[in-house]
């Protein structure tokens, strides 16, 4: 059998990972590795225990670093991995540090890189995120993209070769999710859901006020899954919970429970990527707290909405109201299968 090095880290790889996972068993020999950039048993474990994906064959100590310490810490470590189990291929995930790394100690070994998530583009390089992406894309043998616009990124790189749009395995993750049950009876809650955690948000107190005053002047009530570094800077200079009525401050969930808040809401305010595309599959219009956002397809017809500067136009934004969705804009729900075809030829 195929022996393939899998790279995981942060909470969005554990829900891209996933799928692969479940369709790859059996059929090859996936190695994962994880880096430990992010862990946060509540996050990582529903995966285990709700999924039956296989735990990690390397458990790496690496979070709570800048990211040029990590990032080396991580390359010097993978290296050491792939030496030992040398295999067929490496597969990498999304943006972040361990993409990179995973992906860069592939390639000085000379073994083919696959990339799932490629040819995203925010065009915004003070992303560290954007850096990751466009990097890894550039050392990539093999590129699987979830849409046509990924792939018109790569080529404006000039990257041609081994490109495949194979759709998202976020949308597999989906499917996975209503198949089993796990989001519940549809039925629309009386709510807004967000989650805010991107620093340039957090990290300014007097930033992260003010997006909290434009949650708490909205119309209907909050739900916010509260990241630990917004309760910190919340904490460190005396917020208050009680200054924000209209918003109910919840601990950080686990991944089916944080899709269940979204399923059931009326609308999600999010700074997240992977949920502004979580928010469009499920067919509910989302408010982005950032300049920028790499899935410009949900931007289309309303069903997402991109709030920075003016902020004072979150309630405006919050009534408009959202027509012409795609159900297979990002994939049918099969991604991993045909990821699996494409590198067994590939392999072969």
């Amino acid at each position: 059998m195929k022996k393939i090095v899998s790279v995981i880290g942060a909470r969005p790889q554990f829900i891209k990972h996933a799928p692969i996972d479940l369709h790859f068993k059996g059929r090859c020999r996936l190695v994962s590795v994880h880096t430990g950039q992010h862990f946060d048993q509540n996050m990582s474990q529903v995966f285990f225990d709700e999924l039956g994906i296989s735990p990690p064959d390397y458990m790496l100590s690496t979070g709570g670093l800048s990211h040029g310490k990590q990032t080396g810490m991580m390359l010097a470590d993978i290296e050491d991995i792939l030496l030992k189990e040398n295999p067929h291929l490496m597969l990498v995930y999304g943006d972040t540090n361990s993409t990179i790394a995973g992906a860069l100690a592939a390639a000085k070994l000379h073994i083919p890189v696959a990339h799932i998530e490629a040819g995203l583009r925010s065009y915004n390089r003070e992303m560290p995120e954007e850096i990751n992406r466009v990097l890894t894309d550039h050392v990539s043998d093999i590129l699987f993209c979830p849409t046509i616009t990924a792939i018109d990124n790569l080529k404006r790189e000039g990257i041609y070769n081994n490109v495949h749009k194979t759709g998202d395995v976020m949308a597999d993750m989906l499917k996975i999710a209503v198949d089993k049950g796990l989001l519940g009876a549809k039925e629309k809650g009386d709510y807004i859901y967000a989650t805010i955690h991107r620093p340039y948000n957090t990290d300014e107190p007097q930033r992260l006020r003010k997006v909290l005053d434009a949650l708490n002047r909205l119309q209907h009530k909050v739900i916010m899954a509260r990241h630990p570094r917004t309760k910190n800077i919340m904490l460190q200079n005396a917020f208050s919970d009680s200054d924000f009525y209209n918003i109910q401050f919840i601990e950080p969930v686990s991944y089916f429970e944080n899709l269940r808040y979204l399923f059931h809401s009326k609308l999600l305010i999010t700074d997240s990527g992977g949920m502004q595309k979580e928010a469009y599959m499920l067919k509910k219009r989302c408010i982005t707290v950032r300049k920028e956002t790499e899935w410009i397809e949900t931007l289309h017809d309303n069903w997402n909405t991109l709030v920075f500067d003016n902020l004072e136009t979150m309630q405006e934004v919050s009534l408009l109201s959202a027509q012409n969705h795609q159900p297979n804009l990002y994939g049918n729900g099969h991604a991993a299968e045909e990821i699996y075809d494409i590198l067994n030829k590939f392999l072969s």
